[in-house]
């Protein structure tokens, strides 16, 4: 059937609809050894592990890094935000072009930009340069994973192989993050140059990670899509506005007058605004071509960056699971971040010290990652998502009733046990759900966008929006509990808080932990409340295709069809 004739089918209004027209999936190429397929998965997980891990070793050597390079403790947090302000803000940027120009060639320019940075992260002399390169190191995590996704898609047919795989790469981010705080507490602690060897370790992993690829990964196919443009206006809009909403979440609390400085009203101003006319030109462009596919091939209205429609998949789950995802990242970035001040400025314990304590988050990470992989087909959605958040909001209440002189064993290990939870229930059984809600040739922008709320994408990352949101929001609570605290002894606090008294932080610690458990019981709700009725999405089923729950996003040309853990979207 010519490609005029297939338009007047339901399928063929619909592809028109999605602005892409693609071509029936093909896989290509001679069989691949066993080893090799697995050197592929190892490779896209290893650059989630590394990806992840560039935030959270950098996090516990801030104390660190703050007495070395002499930076405010208020500026701190701007060396993990920036990192995922860059890598979050700019993943549906970098999905697209990876699906259009190749995902390998994507990837290793990713692994490019990691090597080059991470190494002038190592050599910078003062807080603003090595802020400003942890943007540009983020700038490669942004390529790699939609990338790694779009790499293990095309690689493994749909199959329980494929499941196993995108399993596997999913517990590559709370692993990441479990490892980035050993290894970083190692080397900060034991290496004669300190915190900046945990640079040069993120360069010479990079470079592994990049030689493996370019070994393993097969040769990138031509994109089958007939309208190869991209949405510039779109991107443009998108990325700016993000990057300016990032920048006031974690500029507003230190600048000079707080939020009421005037640069951040603008800027909160101008990256709502942008964000708003984001979402109006892509709703533009998707009601043009909805109207008439035809004008797709007009340069004013290339395929849409995002699909709003998108959001509304699965009678709305599709906007819930993202904030799902949103709000329990918020949570564990939190937790992670406020935890490991406490252990080092408040208990004054060494890095090393410190990393011991985050040793179990590594070994239950793994367990929960081989449970999901065992179980996903067997049990609903939804229990993944509630028990997740309930037992990750659990870890963040025992730290808030923490007692400084309690064994570890009574208030610090269950919860450094318990907040992985949430982290690799959710992420893990969230990344299927979006593959089997969103349509085949959607799958790209669907994973960027889970990976912009969570920071995990495929190889993902941490994310820009959660993990400024999280630590604005618990920043906020820390820094105003202190300073209520301190009034109370007579204690005016400095610009720094060096001098708040030591049970004032205290108090500032467990409010900042009560705000990451408020997150998680936040999400457990939602869950609660809309997921009940999904049920079942880690097994692939044949099903007759009708809008319900039980159908979520399967291919509209045929009556009956698999539902893949990730189709390739080539």
């Amino acid at each position: 059937m010519s490609k005029e004739q297939h338009l007047t089918t339901p399928a063929g209004k619909e592809l028109g609809r999605s602005l892409t027209d693609l071509e029936p999936a093909k896989h290509h190429g001679p069989p691949r050894s066993l080893l090799r397929s697995v050197f592929i998965v190892a490779t896209c997980t290893a650059a989630m592990v590394v990806n992840i891990s560039n935030s959270t070793s950098v996090s516990i050597s801030l104390p660190t890094i703050e007495k070395d390079l002499d930076i405010e403790e208020q500026q701190l947090q701007w060396l993990v935000s920036a990192y995922s302000l860059s890598s979050g803000c700019l993943l549906l940027f970098f999905g697209r072009l990876a699906d259009l120009y190749g995902r390998k060639k994507a990837f290793m320019l990713g692994t490019l930009c990691q090597i080059a940075f991470s190494l002038g992260c190592g050599f910078a002399q003062d807080g603003l340069t090595l802020a400003v390169l942890r943007g540009f190191q983020g700038v490669g995590g942004a390529a790699t994973i939609p990338s790694a996704l779009g790499i293990l898609a095309h690689a493994f047919p749909p199959s329980r192989a494929r499941s196993i795989a995108f399993a596997t790469f999913a517990a590559g981010a709370p692993v990441g993050g479990a490892f980035g705080m050993i290894i970083g507490g190692v080397l900060t602690q034991i290496s004669s140059s300190h915190w900046r060897s945990v640079f040069y370790m993120a360069a010479a992993t990079s470079a592994l990670i990049g030689i493996s690829g370019l070994i393993s990964f097969d040769a990138d196919v031509p994109s089958s899509e007939i309208i190869k443009r991209v949405d510039w206006i779109g991107a443009s809009l998108v990325t700016i506005g993000l990057v300016l909403i990032v920048f006031v979440l974690g500029q507003g609390e230190i600048a000079s007058d707080g939020w009421k400085t005037p640069y951040i009203i603008v800027l909160l101003i101008l990256g709502v605004i942008m964000v708003a006319l984001f979402l109006v030109w892509e709703r533009h462009l998707e009601r043009i071509i909805d109207e008439d596919p035809t004008k797709a091939a007009s340069m004013w209205t290339p395929p849409p960056l995002m699909k709003l429609s998108l959001w509304a998949r699965a009678k709305g789950r599709m906007a819930v699971i993202l904030a799902i995802a949103f709000l329990n990242w918020s949570a564990f970035i939190s937790w992670s971040f406020w935890v490991q001040l406490y252990y080092q400025n408040y208990l004054l314990l060494t890095p090393v010290e410190t990393m011991i304590r985050f040793i179990p988050m590594f070994i239950v990470g793994c367990l929960c990652n081989f449970f999901v992989a065992m179980v996903v087909a067997k049990l609903p959605l939804v229990i993944f998502a509630l028990s997740g958040t309930l037992l990750t909001a659990t870890a963040a209440i025992l730290f808030a009733l923490i007692d400084p002189t309690a064994t570890y064993w009574a208030f610090g290990f269950p919860s450094t046990v318990l907040i992985v939870f949430g982290a690799d229930f959710v992420y893990s059984s969230g990344t299927i759900f979006i593959a089997k809600t969103s349509l085949p040739h959607e799958h790209s922008v669907a994973g960027a966008l889970f990976q912009t709320m969570t920071q995990a994408s495929s190889g993902q990352s941490t994310n820009a929006i959660g993990t400024a949101f999280g630590l604005t929001i618990s920043t906020i609570v820390f820094n105003t509990v202190v300073d209520k605290e301190s009034a109370k002894l007579g204690v005016t606090v400095n610009s720094s808080g060096t001098n708040a008294p030591m049970s004032a932080q205290l108090v500032g610690y467990k409010d900042a932990q009560w705000t990451s458990a408020a997150f998680a019981l936040m999400a457990a709700l939602l869950a609660a409340l809309f997921l009940r009725s999904v049920g079942i999405v880690g097994h692939q089923r044949v099903i007759r295709h009708v809008d319900s729950d039980q159908t979520m996003a399967v291919h509209p040309g045929s009556s009956q069809t698999e539902l893949p853990a990730m189709p390739n979207p080539n």
